[in-house]
């Protein structure tokens, strides 16, 4: 081994560790393809069933979070990425096993796959989400749905701290940013996302977002 070379490599890291992520740092946290709030498109309209609200809009975060991982799986490995984190300062999430009860640490793009699976295969059961006259929704809805926000809060987070390099590289960040802002004025509106320890990872964020109009 040489030692020297190591050496640099561990002062290297602690660097990088200890350095501003790129998403909080100008221009790109001003990055918005909205001039304003979201207010206005998360309330609930009028005549409309709220569970039926709530289901059309996970199905459009869903669909929308799934297209921006796309882009960066490549480099979202289990080499690269042999947590699911979100950043250096927080513990790795768990993915929970509801069948077997039980905890455990996977590399991100495992569990990243869960989670659209999971939200796939709900989305597609008739039972949680029903498209066909005279089907209700199950009276536990919304708290299906707030498992779902929490989980896609994860893969934002991951993606922000882990791969907003390449959605730099790939010009995206004005969407993407939008599509968060988004997300938390819907679940604000709602109270999706109830646990403040959840938020921690992004709380900056949310908060710059808040005190600039974007979310309120």
């Amino acid at each position: 081994m040489n030692f020297f070379h190591s050496k640099k490599t561990q002062k290297s890291n602690r660097a990088r560790t200890s350095q501003r992520p790129l998403f909080l740092s100008p221009p790109f946290i001003d990055a918005t393809l909205v001039d304003g709030s979201f207010k206005k498109i998360v309330v609930l309209p009028k005549y409309v069933d709220e569970d039926e609200w709530l289901a059309v809009n996970v199905f459009e975060f869903f669909n929308y979070l799934n297209m921006f991982y796309g882009t960066v799986t490549d480099f979202c490995t289990s080499t690269n990425c042999p947590t699911m984190s979100a950043g250096p300062n927080y513990e790795p999430y768990i993915w929970t096993d509801q069948n077997q009860k039980k905890n455990t640490k996977l590399p991100a793009p495992t569990y990243i796959d869960y989670v659209m699976t999971w939200v796939q295969n709900l989305v597609n059961d008739e039972n949680v989400f029903p498209t066909k006259a005279g089907r209700e929704f199950p009276r536990e809805f919304s708290v299906i749905v707030r498992s779902i926000f929490k989980q896609c809060f994860r893969v934002f987070a991951h993606i922000y701290y882990q791969h907003y390099e390449q959605i730099l590289h790939l010009r995206e960040e004005k969407q993407f940013n939008s599509l968060f802002a988004h997300f938390i004025s819907f679940a604000k509106e709602f109270n999706l996302l109830p646990d403040k320890k959840e938020l921690a990872p992004l709380e900056e964020l949310i908060t710059y977002m808040e005190n600039h109009g974007r979310i309120s």
